[in-house]
């Protein structure tokens, strides 16, 4: 058998301790967040596609007129190049949500990889969409600081994207791939890179439903801290697909706990797919098993038969109070159908409540 080279992602897999990333500098906010998770229970933003849709935006208003990348397909609906050509719509987002209580705020960068801006043929834009989306939400939360003193963090967002590393998509050809492991290391190595340029204080991982794909994606961040000097707070967040408690590669939130757990994270947890109400025993399990922080941000409810999320800031609120009631979570926001709302409302019902016990 042919060796693999030294380099191989692989090595990840068997010996992930023999990555030099822990013996990096950690960046200056690894020790505040740090702390702060002790003191008490941090608020993470909600949903940027809710509010997003509110603005009713036109072609013209998501193509923008001083843009310098272009395409000839359409571009509605590609929210991420909203960084670029409608960028004082998405500050304030930004803005609203580090006012209504968000410690940690994500930027609009779910998509905005060489991969998922294919679809929009946008691959060109995915270094400007990075660096300039770290950086919105870096003047954004400047700005609330400006206003209460309080600090607060920039949260890069690395979407799972929209291919798969262990399903097939041919129910005909089960061994064949869309991508592979080195497409998505490359992929999010170059989404990295750009947000650490921008300023992220951290990178969240998120919604994932492929582990392998979340793999590739701590590889390149391993990658991207090695050459920027400094290691970066991790925070990698699973979701959880249907009734049967497992992602949609089969692993339950043990399995998926003990695939990601040599990233030693700071934080681990779910997002989408549920509400509250759902995640509960999903989010308990892993509470039970990891000893890294908890982070949860729920969807608001179930969506209808219209797409639309009925749940309100008060219920959403509730809900995620259980999770701090009984000792489940440290960290805490909204995901789809969630507004600056439910995000106040969340940080107003945890706020007497003390976090998860760290060792």
């Amino acid at each position: 058998m042919k060796p693999f080279p030294l380099w191989s992602p692989l090595l990840l897999l068997i010996r992930p301790d023999s990555m030099l990333t822990f013996s990096l500098p950690p960046s200056r906010a690894v020790p505040a967040l740090e702390a702060l998770v002790r003191q008490r229970i941090l608020i993470l933003d909600g949903a940027m596609g809710t509010q997003i849709q509110a603005l009713g935006l036109s072609e013209e208003d998501y193509a923008g007129c001083g843009c310098r990348h272009h395409a000839e397909r359409p571009q509605k609906g590609n929210n991420d190049l909203l960084i670029l050509t409608q960028p004082q719509a998405i500050e304030e987002i930004h803005f609203r949500y580090a006012m209504a209580g968000a410690d940690i705020v994500e930027t609009n960068t779910f998509s905005a990889t060489t991969i998922a801006q294919a679809d929009y043929g946008m691959e060109s834009a995915v270094e400007d969409l990075n660096r300039e989306g770290a950086r919105i939400v870096r003047r954004a939360l400047d700005r609330a600081t400006a206003l209460d003193g309080r600090p607060r963090f920039v949260a890069g967002a690395v979407g799972p994207t929209n291919r798969t590393a262990s399903i097939s998509p041919d129910v005909n050809d089960p061994g064949y791939r869309a991508v592979s492991f080195d497409d998505l290391r490359m992929a999010y190595g170059t989404q990295v890179r750009a947000l650490i340029a921008g300023g992220a204080d951290l990178i969240l991982i998120e919604t994932i439903f492929d582990t392998l794909n979340a793999k590739a994606a701590i590889f390149a961040c391993f990658e991207a801290f090695a050459e920027a000097g400094r290691r970066l707070p991790l925070m990698i967040s699973g979701t959880i697909t249907d009734a049967s408690g497992r992602t949609l590669s089969g692993q339950t939130p043990t399995a998926f706990w003990h695939s990601v757990r040599h990233a030693r994270p700071f934080t681990v947890g779910l997002n989408c797919a549920l509400g509250a109400a759902a995640m509960r025993p999903h989010l308990a399990e892993l509470a039970g098993v990891a000893d890294a922080a908890i982070c949860a941000y729920p969807n608001a409810g179930l969506p209808n038969a219209f797409g639309q999320y009925d749940e309100g800031p008060d219920e959403t609120a509730a809900q995620v109070a259980r999770f701090a009631r009984e000792g489940l979570v440290n960290v805490v926001g909204g995901c789809c159908g969630t507004t600056p709302d439910h995000v106040r409302a969340i940080a107003c019902a945890v706020a007497d409540l003390p976090p998860r016990t760290l060792v």
